[in-house]
Formats: C-alpha cells, structure tokens, sequence
C-alpha cells in the first residue's frame, strides 16, 4: 500500500509540512536533494559575524513561534530594536512613512505629495491587468512611487515594479484593499508597522529554525536524495517518486522546490507543468559590510533616479546587535549583469555607496550571491494560467503563494490540514469538514 504523503524540498514550506503532518499524524517522508535543510534561509559566520545569505529577518507570528517551540528553540529569539525604515532620495535619508508620526514628520516627502498619496481613498480600486507600477502611481501619485512606494514594494524582489502584473504580484493586496478599503493601509500592513508582529532572528542566525526542525523530524527527511522523477500509477495516482536510492508509491505528492525543478519533475504529469521552468527569479549579490553608525532602524532601499547600483541595505547591526552588520543588495531585475563582476569590485561598489549615503566608514566582511532564491513575480509569471496540477499533487511554494518565512509556514499549515483531512476521511469512509482558513496574522 503506497505511503500517505511525500514532500519534495526541505526548504522551510518543506520542514514547516513535516512538523504539520507529523502533528496530524500523518505518514510522511521529505526529499532534500542539498545536503542541509533550509532552502533559501541561510546562515555562515566569517570573522566572527553572524550573516544571513538570503532572508534577513522573519516575522514572530503564530505560525514561526509555534515551529519554534516544537524544535525547542524558541528560547533564542532576537527581537528588532527598532521598525523604522529609510529610503535614500534627493541625496539624502528620509523615514519611510509607514506610520502616522513619520507621515506627518518626514521629509522624504513634499507636502504636495503626501496629499497627493492620501487621495488614495478616491481613486478607483486596483485593477489585475495593470502592472504594479501603473497601480501605484495611479493611486499614489508618481513622487510617492518613486521615492516611498516603488523601492519598498519592489525591493522586497529585488524586482521592477513596472514588470511585475498586479494579477500576480498584487493578488494578496488587493484582496487586502477589497477589506480594508485602501490600498494605503492594505500596503502599510504588508511592508510597514501595520504587522503586529515584529522582525525577528535567532541568537545564532535564521538558519537555527531549518536545523532545529531537521533534528526534529529527521527520521522523516532524507538529505542527500533528489527526486528525479514523479509517475502517475493510476489516473487519481498514487504517485511513484524516483531516487537515487530507488523508487516509491505516495497516495500525496506536494512539490515546494524550485520553479526549474518543479518544471521538470511536472512536465508530462501536469497541465503547463513544463512552463514552471520559465518562471525567472532576480540575481542578487549580498555584500557584507561591517560599519558603526548611530542611525536607528531596519536600514534603507533606494528611491527611483538615484545613480547608484545599491538596492537597499539592511542594518543587522542596529536591529539585531549583529556587530556591526550591515547586508548591501545589488543587482535584482534592474542590473542583473553586475553579478558578473568579482566579489572585489562588488564588495568596492557596496562599501563606496555606503559610506555615501550613511556617513560611516565601512570595510567588506564578505560577499555572496543568490541566483534562485526571490521570485521576480514579473510577465514570465502568466505562464501559471496554463498550469492545472492532477488530483493528488500539490504545489506549496514562493513563487505560486506570498513569499515571507511566516507566509511560506501558513501555507504549510493549510495544506497539512487539507491532506490530514481528507486522509481521515478516506478512514473513516465519510465526508470531512472543511479546514479553517489560518490566521491572516501569519502574513
């Protein structure tokens, strides 16, 4: 009798559905084909500094602590200082207006267009064929785009704004502006300090939570072991997952590796499986500085018309106590050929902008690069409209649902209850009841 569920990645979504299925009591087994779990969260020390190659930061919502204290780590939480963000426009820091008080205060903007920005409330909803871009000046106006709106939005991907269709890269806020009635407020509580959860890490970087849970649940998950290939035995399944190790039945299939290994694991099985594989991520280069400087807050991204190369910077140091941390991001949609540079000419570019725009000194820890690690959620991604997965297969990844750490954890959640749902109704003969939404505080 095949086996209930396989899930194929050990990335975060991949651990988060194994601590669920487990809890559920669900058979399950996890093919990694690295031989560390955690996808994209990654975490390496150089000369003592703790640096996080990918996400820089989680949200402490239900979701995360509740992974957190079934691994037992919960105790190594590190809380940001502080929520304020910056973005360097005109040749000089302005506090992003994410807030009521840093509205009023900042002189990111002119008066003008913070006006201009609160007639949001008039303008028509937001609109699935326009691109991000043409949404947010429509709503905001074009200085609030390109000094506030556009770097913060688009930074989050690395991404273009002007690239990226809001059918795709706006479904969650615009549902959000459908609630709230403002597109204002619904992107406030996306990017700002309309989270009631705050940033978090861990004592020994982001990376602790992949290996706790890995050391929980390893009798569950096999490193080392890509999946090279997934059968149909039946119309409905199961489904036969082929390894290095030899082959198995699994009545469940849920898929939460890349869009290029998804698209070929599902080309034939899947509807527009293959076209997966076109879905493009943005290049990015993370340059690791070490600085001093008394600025408070998250760090900064770069207003629209700047001439630097600089996507924004993260300042671990003054959120976490990371020594003298700082991430630079370069690279993403708008110069994705400077990753070909050597790691001394970004590491220069990184360290020259810096100090320009903050006013401090700063000397290069080390460099890195991720090729696949951030959706660009641009016009490749129409190509999900052709794409409709058999019964029994499943897709949980950051590319098809909202990237974020406490995101990729609740659509695990979901999905967990769905198969441990239905699996308790194939035992029992019957109908289930249907699973309760998780908690829109997990964003």
């Amino acid at each position: 009798m095949p086996e209930q569920v396989a899930v194929v990645g050990a990335g975060i979504t991949g651990l988060a559905l194994t601590h669920y299925l487990a809890e559920a009591g669900a058979e399950s087994v996890t093919f990694e084909a690295a031989d560390e779990p955690g996808g994209v969260i990654s975490t390496r020390e150089a000369d003592g500094h703790v640096l996080e190659v990918g996400p820089q930061r989680m949200r402490k919502t239900p979701g995360v602590i509740e992974l957190a204290d079934a691994c037992g780590v919960a105790d190594e939480f590190v809380e940001a200082r502080e929520e304020r963000l910056y973005v360097y426009a005109d040749g000089s820091l302005g506090r992003a207006p994410l807030s009521l008080e840093a509205f009023l205060t900042t002189d990111l903007l002119s008066w003008p267009g913070k006006l201009r920005m609160l007639a949001e409330v008039v303008t028509r909803p937001g609109l699935p064929q326009e691109s991000a871009a043409e949404l947010f000046v429509r709503k905001f106006g074009r200085e609030a785009y390109e000094k506030f709106v556009g770097p913060l939005y688009g930074g989050i991907y690395g991404s273009d704004p002007a690239e990226m269709p809001a059918a795709f890269a706006l479904e969650g806020l615009l549902a959000r502006e459908a609630e709230a009635g403002s597109l204002l407020q619904a992107f406030r509580q996306r990017v700002g300090s309309g989270h009631e959860a705050p940033p978090v890490t861990f004592e020994r970087g982001n990376q602790t939570l992949p290996d706790a849970l890995y050391d929980t649940y390893r009798d569950r998950i096999e490193l080392e072991t890509p999946v090279t290939a997934i059968e149909a035995v039946g119309p409905d399944g199961p489904y036969r997952l082929e390894t290095p190790a030899g082959s198995d039945e699994f009545e469940q299939v849920v898929v939460t590796a890349s869009a290029a290994v998804a698209g070929e694991l599902l080309s034939g099985l899947a509807d527009g499986g293959d076209e997966l594989a076109d879905l493009r991520y943005n290049p990015l280069a993370l340059v690791f500085l070490h600085a001093e400087h008394d600025r408070v807050g998250k760090g900064y991204q770069v207003g629209y018309g700047e001439e630097l190369h600089t996507l924004g910077v993260s300042w671990n140091s003054r959120m976490f106590g990371r020594d003298g941390v700082q991430t630079a991001f370069l690279g993403g949609m708008h110069e994705p050929e400077l990753l070909e540079e050597d790691d001394e000419v970004l590491g220069e570019i990184a360290r020259r902008e810096f100090e320009q725009v903050v006013g401090s000194e700063a000397t290069v820890i080390d460099v890195a690069r991720l090729d696949v690690g951030f959706p660009a959620w641009d016009q490749s991604w129409w190509a999900l409209e052709a794409l409709e997965l058999p019964s029994g297969v499943h897709l949980a990844t950051n590319y098809t649902a909202r990237m974020g750490i406490p995101s990729r954890v609740r659509e695990a959640r979901t999905i967990a209850d769905e198969l441990a749902a239905e699996a308790a109704g194939e035992r029992t003969g019957g109908e289930t009841a249907p699973t309760a939404d998780v908690a829109s505080a997990d964003d």
